[in-house]
């Protein structure tokens, strides 16, 4: 079983950045290969992709985040993080980690879907006020 939970959401100012946080957790070692993922919610929307990182550590960005927010893990510390800048109002959302885990060595879940995604933190509320 995978836990994620994600941290450092928050009110900002159009045009301010926040760090968002994930740590992943395993309850017991597998074989499996994992790769992850950030999505977004805003109030009576679709849970929409923003980021993903496989397991090559090849990146995916949603058009209407490219160049403003960048994808990364630690993987030592078992932490993704998603750094946010020039955030606008259009950002505000519950932001959500998601991980997947397959057989196998490559793993791929990228942003245009949720369902390749077998686990979900609870999210992390980003609100942008202009």
């Amino acid at each position: 079983q995978v836990q994620l939970v994600e941290s450092g959401g928050g009110s900002v100012r159009a045009g301010g950045s926040l760090r968002l946080s994930c740590a992943f957790s395993k309850s017991k070692a597998t074989d499996n290969t994992y790769c992850m993922g950030w999505f977004r919610q805003a109030p009576g929307k679709e849970r929409e992709g923003v980021a993903a990182i496989d397991s090559d550590g090849d990146i995916t960005y949603a058009d209407s985040v490219k160049g403003r927010f960048t994808i990364s893990q630690d993987n030592a510390k078992n932490t993704l993080f998603l750094q946010m800048s020039s955030l606008q109002p259009e950002d505000t959302a519950m932001y959500y980690c998601a991980a997947r885990s397959v057989f196998g060595t490559f793993c791929y879940g990228g942003v245009r879907q949720r369902d390749p995604y077998n686990y979900w933190g609870q999210g992390t509320q980003v609100t942008v006020s202009s």
